[in-house]
């Protein structure tokens, strides 16, 4: 075979495993501490939405959207979290002797959903350090990022909208969504530019927490991202940025200046469907009542007594 054969050939080889992505890293190192003292003894992940805990939504939402390969970034006091995702023969053998199938089904298939890895995350200096983590898991492989903290409806799913920005036009693809001009300041906001595609946008700057007023727009980044391996060798750079942390955005902010040959260039896709925040007390609280009111088994009887709740409240 020709060498310029060899070299094209190599070259289609490494632009299809460039699109193919099957790895997500979950940060799941935070202490909880919005929701003390509920979360002194057990992990704000495993805090329950409805009838499962708030990471296994993510990890099912993952694992939709073909990403197998499941790293979680952990810290102290996490266990619980591997034990979820770990079979339990003595509970499946007790239930299956009762003949209880549904709930037998449901424990084991938490427990089958990917390959799920751990590593810990030895001191919490920020959501860049804990995807740095993940860098000898991961190796030069594009990967997603999926925050625990972020519940998307699973009837919305954004992995594949990204997914497919990402093969478009390479780079790392963002999630970004609208809140009120009040709210800007408390995520990471972009500064962006329209593209030739509706809901994407082009990302020209980032900034995390902007004061009040200095807002580039009301497009905010939300738990979501596909980044380039690049990223890995520009936080290895990247020093403490606000709140003394490394902070993914200021990663995200250089990659956006470099070059696409390089890695770089950063896209957003503008997500207009149901997200809930589950480490925010209300909007937990929102994720739990509005999941239950359509679960096939609680929703009936839920929306009955919701319904009589609020009209109590407004006599």
């Amino acid at each position: 075979m020709a060498n310029d054969e060899r070299s094209a050939n190599k070259r289609s080889t490494d632009e299809d495993r460039a699109l193919v992505m099957t790895k997500a890293v979950i940060p799941a190192a935070g202490l909880g501490t919005r929701f003390l003292p509920a979360t002194k003894a057990q992990p704000k992940e495993m805090l329950p939405v409805v009838d499962k805990p708030a990471i296994q939504y993510v990890v099912e939402e993952a694992v939709g959207a073909g990403l197998t390969d499941i790293l979680m970034i952990t810290g102290r006091n996490k266990g619980s979290l591997e034990d979820h995702f770990d079979r339990h023969p003595s509970l499946e053998r007790a239930l299956e002797k009762k003949g209880d199938e549904r709930r037998l089904d449901a424990i084991v298939a938490s427990a089958d959903l990917g390959q799920i890895h751990y590593v810990r995350q030895g001191e919490p200096l920020g959501l860049g350090h804990a995807v740095l983590c993940a860098k000898a898991h991961v190796g030069n492989d594009p990967f997603a990022v999926l925050l625990g903290d972020d519940l998307i409806d699973a009837r919305d799913e954004i992995l594949p909208a990204m997914a497919q920005v990402r093969a478009d036009l390479g780079g790392s693809v963002l999630c970004l969504m609208e809140v009120p001009p009040e709210s800007v300041h408390l995520y990471g906001c972009a500064k962006v530019e329209a593209t030739e595609t509706d809901g994407v946008v082009r990302v020209l700057d980032l900034v995390e927490k902007p004061p009040v007023g200095e807002e580039p727009s009301n497009l905010v980044l939300i738990g979501r991202y596909l980044l380039d391996p690049a990223v890995f060798e520009v936080l290895e750079s990247t020093g403490p940025g606000r709140g003394g942390e490394i902070q993914l955005t200021d990663a995200l902010q250089e990659l956006a200046q470099m070059p696409a040959e390089e890695g770089g260039g950063v896209y957003g896709v503008v997500f207009d469907g149901r997200r809930y925040d589950t480490g925010d007390k209300l909007s937990y609280l929102k994720a739990n009542i509005t999941l239950a009111a359509e679960h096939d088994e609680l929703g009936g009887p839920l929306r009955e007594w919701l319904a009589e709740y609020v009209q109590e409240l407004a006599d």
